[in-house]
């Protein structure tokens, strides 16, 4: 059978991210092609994104303590970028390759495991490869520079939280949320209230072996109007790519999402205003995106996420030899992917952002 290898491991346009590694491999980490220089960056404000994806960082994620300290290999001197490529790259260190034998031959269910297998003929066993969540460090860290990039050149800036864990939901005001009051507890919830709820439970599945999903909320804001390109790369189509490419996303909400579907279009439209010699619409269902080109209003997404599909229950499987077993999974696993997926996503929708703020200025100056 004819095995061939993609691109997979590239996104972007003009800012171009490249990751590589494997999540029991030496290393991990990401090439950023297309930067603009004389960016002010500092290895501290990469590392803060990834200090709040790590693991260990609470008691609802997985026990797996690395610090995964990130070296700036290249494309950065004397605190800003050269416009040259940068190389970020983090070293794995707590690896326990035993706690995989037992996924050695049997596919874990709802995992990456058989499909792998099934589209290369072999497969990183042990922590699951590039289907493992440690590949999101290279997204994570370049996200940091695009987040730079962006409030450098128009001022926007990317902000995510944990709106629902199961049937629990918070309420939020996209307008006003800060960063402070998402870090404010470990699940990353603005809502102070819910967001106890949201712990007990997370608690509560992880003492049974079992596993929680959830959706994660974004806003960017101070968005400039026009980012966006007809037909095929519409602002949330990019959007929704980068998202769904998140290991765990099912799904995704631009504005109103599914429930505008039960709207009519008199409630739906978004009325137009001047404001001070400013374009602005009343209200915001569209999402901050018409036509695939943002409007200069808040860019409001959501990202539904499934349970961790590892958990630790005996399971019902078959071998790499089609035959019946069962599955005694061991290791350390996130209960609910929520909390840590909040970085991840904020990266990328500033991945997204920050190519399509280049593309506009090589396009339309």
């Amino acid at each position: 059978m004819l095995r061939c290898s993609g691109m997979g491991s590239v996104f972007g346009t003009v800012f171009r991210v490249t990751t590589f590694g494997e999540s029991h491999g030496p290393a991990v980490g990401a090439i950023i092609d297309g930067c603009p220089p004389r960016i002010a960056l500092d290895v501290a404000e990469v590392q803060r994104e990834l200090d709040r994806r790590r693991p260990g960082q609470s008691r609802i994620v997985t026990q797996r303590q690395e610090e995964d300290r990130v070296e700036i290999l290249s494309g950065v001197q004397d605190g800003v970028t050269l416009g040259t490529s940068i190389a970020l790259m983090v070293r794995n260190q707590d690896q326990k390759s035993s706690d995989y034998e037992e996924m050695r031959t049997k596919y874990r269910p709802s995992h990456a495991d058989y499909t792998y297998q099934a589209k290369y003929g072999v497969r990183a066993w042990q922590g699951g490869g590039r289907a493992s969540a440690r590949e999101t460090i290279g997204r994570v860290a370049a996200g940091a520079v695009a987040k730079k990039v962006l409030a450098a050149l128009s001022g926007a800036e990317v902000l995510a939280w944990v709106r629902t864990v199961a049937d629990l939901e918070a309420s939020v005001d996209p307008a006003t949320v800060t960063a402070a009051a998402v870090e404010a507890n470990i699940v990353r919830c603005p809502d102070a209230a819910v967001a106890e709820r949201m712990i007990a439970l997370i608690d509560e599945v992880r003492k049974a072996g079992d596993s929680v999903g959830g959706v994660v909320e974004v806003v960017a804001r101070g968005v400039p109007v026009g980012l966006g390109d007809p037909v095929f790369d519409k602002l949330e189509a990019d959007l929704g790519k980068a998202l769904l490419s998140v290991p765990a996303c099912k799904g995704i909400e631009v504005g109103s999402g599914f429930a505008g579907t039960r709207m009519r279009g008199s409630q739906h439209n978004d009325p137009f205003y001047n404001e001070a010699g400013r374009i602005r619409t009343r209200t915001n269902h569209s999402g901050g995106i018409q036509g695939g080109i943002s409007n200069g209003e808040p860019i409001l997404l959501r990202a539904a996420f499934k349970p961790t599909a590892t958990i630790l229950r005996d399971q019902d499987t078959v071998d790499e030899s089609g035959a019946a077993v069962v599955l005694h999974p061991r290791g350390r696993h996130d209960p609910c992917v929520l909390p840590r997926a909040v970085p991840i996503v904020e990266a990328m929708v500033a991945l997204v952002l920050c190519d399509h703020l280049l593309r506009q200025r090589a396009q339309c100056g």
